[in-house]
């Protein structure tokens, strides 16, 4: 079939991933908007190959850490683990949020959040001589986005437990604070504070 007679396939069924840009040079490789897809699930088919994260689409990506919800021994370990179909609905209601909030296509704000809640230093520990060292290092691309998701995703636990509000409403605000670089997003603060610790240890 003709490329131009192909039918346009939109995430959910609702939004055109197709005109969304990744304005960041060192994210533009490993932020995946797969335009042939309504619901994009891999089922871990990539997850045995070296850095075939990045082919994974980006809202796939946020459900996988939205499932991984809650620290080890933490009050909240295991809520929302693996229940993927729910979480897509989580994510979809959201989206469906900013959408009717902004007007805007919703997963070109969840790149934005992403490109913006990526920190770019970190910091590694270095043993010399039986003293330990923290040391700055540059963050890889891969990382970077991993990072941002985690933020985001870490966000919208602490919000959400003991609270009356949805995670639907709360993973909106998150995303909508996020990619307008609003200090008061979880994920900005995070992304601030670890980049200030790895500036001190320059």
């Amino acid at each position: 079939m003709p490329a131009r007679d192909q039918p346009t396939v939109l995430l959910f069924n609702k939004w055109d991933v197709r005109k969304i840009e990744v304005n960041d040079q060192g994210l533009q490789n490993v932020i995946s908007l797969i335009p042939s897809v309504a619901i994009p699930v891999t089922f871990g088919r990539h997850e045995h190959q070296r850095m075939k994260k990045a082919d994974v689409h980006i809202v796939e990506r946020l459900a996988n850490k939205l499932m991984h919800f809650g620290k080890r021994y933490a009050k909240n370990t295991g809520r929302m683990g693996g229940k993927k179909a729910r979480i897509y609905k989580t994510v979809e209601a959201a989206l469906d949020i900013l959408s009717l909030e902004t007007g805007k296509n919703p997963v070109e704000l969840l790149v934005k959040a992403v490109e913006n809640a990526s920190p770019n230093e970190d910091t590694t520990r270095i043993v010399y001589g039986g003293v330990v060292y923290h040391v700055s290092v540059d963050v890889a691309p891969l990382r970077r986005v991993d990072l941002a998701l985690r933020f985001i995703a870490e966000g919208v636990r602490e919000s959400t437990y003991s609270s009356l509000q949805t995670i639907e409403e709360v993973l909106a605000r998150e995303i909508l604070l996020a990619s307008g670089n609003d200090m008061s997003s979880y994920a900005i603060k995070k992304k601030n504070e670890q980049e200030r610790i790895a500036m001190s240890s320059r």
